[in-house]
């Protein structure tokens, strides 16, 4: 007979360790700490190291109360667990005035000196968009800031496999001494991936300082190195070969129109680096050096192109002539270019016929998207050798620029150019194609 006396345990009760642990992985701070309280178990649970490898506090420059809240309970959490922390993220979401930069500052010191002293796992560090420059952060604070963070990046140094500074802006002997931090202890860093675009200050010819050269002779295991062209010399080539070749596979290298990118880099130098690293592939991103001789400068054949984006945002100029890049520099990559962006405001200049052939002369293109002045016609042509196997195209976003307000003829052709190719679109493509009036 059963003994109806006993209270009947919930199936949750039942539950295996790691499954629960799972379902606390999907729960914020707050819920987390609410389910810690049913029971012993949960309770345990909670304080799975698994739980809390991976931190993201953002620091808000106009805070509400929810907001405070959470900012309080990220970084309570942070200090509480971060023996455990393996992958730690810091935002700051619009930094307004001096007093919060002080207050950023002061957390941040105290933050990182408890993580050095507690932490030896983490081996992911992002601090994004510091903007050093802005007036905000004062000679006194800024000091202090960047002497924390390269006491912290010494003491993790070891253990470091990711760092990302991208947007720090910061002048060359700072951003060294942040560098050189990780290779203090051995005068050698075996970090794999760093991001330090825009890490410089605006206008620095960093590819002519011994310091940064020096700096850059201390990684010897570099996997991904994302930074701006105004580094890239025939001796930083050099050292990237010399130090890094057996293990380097990216380079993602930004060149903005107000940073320095006159320098002549020899075609010899990518040579001798794309043979030393045969596994290199390299991606550029152009911000409005759009001029061809500028280009031409700096898309040299010998380089392992993966991918080029060009983008000239809403800026147009009579000597951004597009049509001998489409011509004579892009289709020097027609054996690697795997992915093409270009956003142009190309209003006096009709590229349909040579962005076709250009698409068409690259046999491992897979990635589209294309923001200019087209005539509806061209998408027909695009999907029409698309059907007919003249190229491999995965994914095609393309923004049909029109001076015209009312776009309702074009948003008519393209209806129909979807039903024509509508087999070909929903079973093989990654397709999204629109009009967008530019007036």
């Amino acid at each position: 007979m059963e003994d109806d006396s006993k209270p009947k345990q919930s199936s949750w009760a039942y539950l295996p360790d790691v499954c629960l642990r799972h379902v606390f992985h999907w729960l914020d701070d707050r819920d987390r700490s609410r389910a810690a309280l049913v029971c012993k178990k949960w309770s345990c649970a909670m304080h799975a190291g698994s739980l809390w490898r991976c931190r993201t506090i953002t620091f808000y420059g106009q805070p509400s109360r929810a907001r405070t809240l959470e900012f309080q309970s990220a970084l309570w959490y942070t200090k509480k667990f971060g023996k455990y922390l393996k992958h730690l993220e810091i935002k700051l979401s619009s930094p307004y005035n001096t007093p919060f930069i002080k207050k950023f500052q002061v957390i941040m010191r105290g933050l990182l000196s408890h993580l050095g002293k507690c932490n030896s796992h983490l081996v992911s560090l992002s601090i994004k968009y510091l903007e050093l420059d802005c007036l905000i952060w004062k000679n006194v604070v800024r000091a202090q800031f960047i002497k924390n963070l390269a006491a912290f990046l010494k003491r993790m140094s070891n253990q470091l496999d990711y760092l990302n500074l991208k947007g720090a802006r910061i002048t060359l002997e700072e951003g060294c001494e942040l560098l050189n931090s990780l290779s203090s202890l051995t005068n050698r860093s075996f970090i794999s991936e760093i991001n330090i675009e825009d890490f410089f200050s605006l206008h620095l010819s960093v590819y002519s300082s011994p310091l940064f050269h020096q700096t850059m002779s201390t990684f010897h295991r570099l996997t991904i190195l994302t930074f701006n062209y105004n580094c890239i010399s025939d001796e930083l080539l050099a050292i990237l070969r010399e130090h890094s070749s057996h293990s380097l596979c990216t380079l993602n290298i930004k060149c903005h129109i107000h940073d320095p990118h006159g320098q002549v880099v020899s075609g010899m130098s990518w040579a001798n680096l794309a043979k030393r690293a045969p596994k290199l592939n390299v991606n550029f991103f152009f911000e409005r050096v759009m001029k061809h001789d500028h280009l031409a400068r700096i898309l040299l054949e010998e380089i392992p192109v993966r991918s080029i984006s060009l983008r000239s945002s809403y800026f147009s100029d009579p000597d951004w002539t597009m049509r001998p890049t489409l011509t004579n520099l892009l289709p020097a990559y027609w054996h690697g270019l795997q992915k093409l962006t270009l956003e142009l405001n190309n209003d006096h200049e009709f590229l349909d016929n040579e962005l076709l052939q250009l698409i068409l002369s690259c046999k491992r293109l897979l990635f589209l998207k294309v923001w200019a002045f087209l005539s509806v016609s061209f998408m027909e042509r695009l999907l029409q050798n698309r059907a007919e196997r003249r190229c491999i195209l995965t994914t095609i976003k393309v923004r049909i620029y029109t001076a015209q307000d009312d776009s309702t003829e074009e948003e008519r052709l393209l209806a129909n150019i979807y039903r024509k190719f509508k087999y070909l679109i929903d079973s093989e493509l990654n397709y999204f194609v629109i009009t967008y009036p530019m007036v």
